[in-house]
């Protein structure tokens, strides 16, 4: 993550609304399972496609996460906008789904290399 998306990351979260946790919108639902998974994948498969553009693991690693986050935080943004229900809980499942995909993604990648060889 370069500095200035960090700087943007922090001030998005610093001016945002105050996050409500209620019963409505619990940590574990079908929709939160849906953020996660949703977010593994488009992590891999921006981890995959990063593969064939670039040998260094970290830049495969950083377009497979951005990749994830910015989706979700585009269907959040969605929400906001009366288009669905926004909530910080969905977009957490997406952060974690995202670093999920990419750990494994960077665990198959190790595997393979370590039989090609």
């Amino acid at each position: 993550m370069t500095g200035r998306s960090a700087a943007v990351l922090v001030a998005a979260l610093l001016l945002a609304p105050p996050a409500r946790a209620s019963e409505a919108d619990p940590w574990f639902a079908r929709d939160k399972y849906l953020h996660g998974s949703i977010s593994l994948g488009i992590a891999g498969a921006g981890y995959g496609g990063a593969a064939l553009l670039s040998d260094d693991r970290r830049v495969r690693a950083l377009t497979g996460f951005g990749a994830a986050v910015a989706v979700g935080g585009a269907k959040e943004l969605w929400d906001m906008q009366g288009h669905g229900d926004p909530s910080w809980r969905d977009f957490g499942w997406d952060v974690a789904g995202g670093a999920a995909g990419v750990g494994l993604s960077y665990l198959l990648d190790l595997a393979i290399c370590r039989l090609v060889r």
